[in-house]
């Protein structure tokens, strides 16, 4: 008989996805243009001063290629732009406009407002202990050994 029972990765993911719903509801509401999952993502990776693609394409834990089409879309969008890289010639940076900005803050006061409805339906506690878990560093991924 197989398991039902949904190992950690999953719930995580379901978990992730629950925000990213609601947030992506919320944001359409308020008449921002819709986004997929993977530029929203990259709104959440994005330094401040810009980033590469390829930087970007290793935090998302996306081909380059995909990191690179999610760009383009939000620079069509008007909410990034690409600036020259100070320290290289051949790389270019990824940074938010203005009104990227202002979209990446609407963004985050959404996300607080989605964390405080989940307190509501599962307990401020419950979200703190959360919140206290997954900010702990768990460290390097074990080796791999035999199993």
């Amino acid at each position: 008989m197989q398991s039902t029972r949904r190992n950690l990765p999953q719930l995580l993911g379901e978990a992730r996805r629950w925000f990213e719903e609601g947030l992506s509801a919320a944001m359409e509401a308020a008449g921002a243009a819709p986004v997929s999952a993977t530029q929203a993502q990259l709104f959440a990776v994005l330094d401040d001063q810009g980033t590469t693609v390829s930087e970007l394409a290793r935090r998302m834990s996306v081909t380059r290629q995909t990191a690179h089409q999610a760009v383009h879309g939000l620079v069509a969008a008007g909410l990034l732009e690409q600036v020259p890289h100070p320290a290289s010639a051949r790389q270019r940076l990824i940074r938010r406009t203005q009104e990227g900005e202002r979209v990446h803050r609407h963004a985050g006061v959404i996300l607080e407002r989605l964390e405080e409805q989940l307190a509501d339906r599962i307990g401020r506690e419950a979200v703190d202990a959360l919140r206290a878990t997954l900010e702990t560093s768990w460290g390097r991924p074990p080796a791999p050994g035999p199993l």
